[in-house]
């Protein structure tokens, strides 16, 4: 009986809190919190488990059983948010015979080399912001640990009007349109805009994308006029207020803009042709921008390779990608909420760090910049009190670069170190 009290007082001790409190210290040589305007030197972040237990100023002697990580020559910084992606896919010059010989499954084994691609760049929570139903699939086996990735919130299937631009039947021949209703995420009316939302949160979504007027890619002819009424937009709101989602709004066209913006949606994507009065209403509104420069930039290259986009595409592309940044500059200087995303997957997925570069160059300064990956995203998606920081509490989401991005913002596009949920992926 004494032996077998000796085992379990063994056993207590190999499983008692002690052993479970071991800690992670990771030694900063400069510091960007995600809060202070400043960049701090010579900092000690405690982690433990998936959490940040606490800041210490200067390099915390280490513990017995604390692990060290030394980032001494390194710019530490929360994880950063992507809030545009589309992880399904990446551009190529058949993409759109893809949509005829790629299978579901094909489409998850791509989607999770590209989560994980994204999550070494140092994205550690995006936005998926529409594909086919894979992109819920993904992000439940990242969240179960089967796949390697980025926190993923996704809106499933974005919801287009007939013919619009999330339309999956854009360019088929007649007898493959058919007439896709809201199940497919395509709506005409109130009615059928509710059962969509409906829809999405049947699927699991995690918040809601509309196509709220024409867009590049699409095959069909217009990029930017309205494409949903303000009653639609309106009732699409109102039914995902009532499940808790939020409402991102594609958008390229003024006028579509100022409809989704007057109905209640919580951001707008892209954004190209904002004018004047659609800043000031976003900013009375307290609506969130998400300006996608990269995608503008390099579809305006893309639609100059020969026979790389249908015809239809070409002059959209020409047209509308090159003016994304001069509008970013416009709206940052008029004060609307801006919050990072790329659209990746409309260029190659692990350059989304390059955003970064393009808002600078528009006028935006680097520590808002890296803010707008960080805090102000988590800000959008609603989770402030989880991402954005590094400060006690938050989940472990940490990333780290050669360089201080105050002076060399392309450091960004370089990321040496990704930790996610308190596990290290990435250590260069």
């Amino acid at each position: 009986m004494k032996r077998i009290y000796q085992l379990l007082f063994v056993l207590l001790l190999l499983y008692s809190p002690a052993v479970s409190a071991q800690q992670t210290l990771i030694y900063c040589g400069r510091l960007i919190d995600g809060l202070q305007n400043q960049v701090q030197s010579e900092a000690t972040i405690v982690v433990q488990g998936n959490k940040i237990v606490r800041v210490d100023k200067g390099y915390t002697n280490p513990a017995t059983t604390d692990k060290v990580i030394d980032l001494k020559t390194k710019t530490v910084m929360p994880g950063f948010i992507d809030c545009h992606v589309h992880l399904e896919s990446e551009t190529n010059k058949n993409r759109y015979l893809d949509n005829f010989t790629m299978n579901t499954a094909d489409r998850a084994y791509e989607a999770a080399v590209y989560a994980q691609t994204t999550l070494l760049a140092g994205f550690t929570t995006v936005r998926d912001m529409g594909g086919s139903g894979v992109n819920v699939s993904l992000r439940n086996a990242i969240n179960k640990g089967i796949a390697i990735g980025p926190r993923i919130y996704t809106a499933g299937k974005s919801i287009a009007t007939t013919g619009g631009h999330a339309d999956p039947t854009n360019g088929y021949r007649k007898d493959l349109m058919g007439d896709p209703g809201p199940a497919e995420g395509v709506v005409n009316g109130p009615d059928d805009c509710r059962k969509a939302v409906r829809q999405r949160y049947k699927d699991g979504s995690d918040l809601i994308k509309i196509t709220a007027t024409g867009g590049v890619l699409s095959v069909a002819k217009d990029g930017s006029s309205p494409q949903f009424t303000e009653e639609e937009i309106r009732a699409i709101v109102e039914t995902a207020k009532d499940y808790g989602y939020k409402v991102a709004a594609h958008a390229h066209g003024a006028e579509g803009m100022k409809r989704a913006v007057r109905a209640g949606v919580t951001s707008i994507e892209h954004g190209t042709l904002m004018d004047d009065e659609t800043m000031a209403l976003m900013k009375k509104m307290g609506t969130y921008y998400v300006p996608t420069i990269t995608a503008g930039r390099t579809v305006a290259d893309s639609a100059k390779i020969p026979n790389y986009y249908p015809a239809v595409i070409v002059p959209k592309a020409l047209s509308i990608g090159p003016q994304l940044q001069a509008t970013f500059g416009k709206a940052y200087k008029a004060g609307v909420k801006i919050a990072f995303g790329t659209d990746a997957g409309v260029f190659r997925h692990g350059r989304n760090g390059a955003e970064f570069e393009y808002m600078v160059e528009a006028g935006m300064p680097p520590m808002a910049a890296i803010q707008s990956a960080t805090v102000v995203a988590a800000e959008l998606l609603g989770v402030k009190d989880q991402l954005g920081s590094v400060e006690a509490g938050k989940m472990a989401d940490i990333v780290a670069v050669n360089d201080n991005p105050l002076q060399n913002i392309r450091t960004l596009q370089q990321v040496t170190f990704v930790m996610k949920n308190g596990v290290v992926y990435k250590q260069e």
